[in-house]
């Protein structure tokens, strides 16, 4: 979607506590009316009406509902690396299947509380410049931590450790959207079951 990029910042950052509760109040009822209605269907005053705020009080913080979904994006995006960073500062377990299962869990309940808003932000969110770049840089920094785990644990098998991180994150992170997201989803217990399955397999098996 083809937006101008002034268009899509945030008019007012919250200095005071009230001030962060109403923009939270906004985007919380962004994300059900955008997951109830569809991006088209959900406009800012639907949005408004939904946060119990005038339409003037959410132009004071977003300039339209552009702006308030690249926010949710970002939220998402921000959400998911966090939580794999948690999971990585931790102490992992010496199974590579649990690792990876550690992964794919941290991505599906990531993506579990609505799937609808997930395949809205996937489908139809504004791609601007700065949000291509944080899409980047996280997954740069993930590949990156998921190489350095394959190179050191015992049971990884294959000899192109980069190509296989890659392989290992793109395929977390792109069969999460497609297939939680779907309008008919698949079982989140089954799919992790199987993506885990699937993964591990590659990751031991001798070439």
């Amino acid at each position: 979607m083809a937006a101008d990029n002034r268009g899509l910042a945030p008019r007012k950052q919250p200095r005071q506590a009230r001030a962060e509760a109403t923009r939270q109040r906004i985007l919380t009822a962004a994300a059900h009316v955008f997951a109830e209605y569809g991006y088209a269907a959900g406009t800012t005053n639907r949005i408004a009406e939904r946060a119990r705020v005038s339409i003037g009080s959410l132009y004071q913080y977003y300039p339209n509902k552009d702006a308030i979904l690249v926010e949710l994006l970002i939220r998402h995006l921000d959400a998911g690396a966090a939580a794999v960073e948690a999971r990585l500062g931790g102490q992992l377990p010496d199974s590579l299947e649990e690792t990876i299962r550690l992964f794919v869990r941290a991505s599906v309940d990531n993506h579990l509380d609505d799937p609808q808003l997930l395949r809205v932000m996937a489908e139809q969110g504004p791609r601007t410049p700065e949000l291509l770049d944080r899409v980047s840089r996280h997954h740069r920094a993930r590949v990156a931590s998921v190489q350095e785990l394959f190179e050191r644990h015992p049971q990884v098998r294959v000899a192109d450790t980069y190509v296989a991180a890659r392989l290992t994150v793109a395929s977390i992170e792109l069969l999460v959207h497609q297939l939680l997201a779907a309008p008919d989803p698949v079982d989140a217990t089954r799919f992790e079951n199987e993506l885990v399955a699937m993964l591990t397999g590659y990751l031991t098996t001798d070439r």
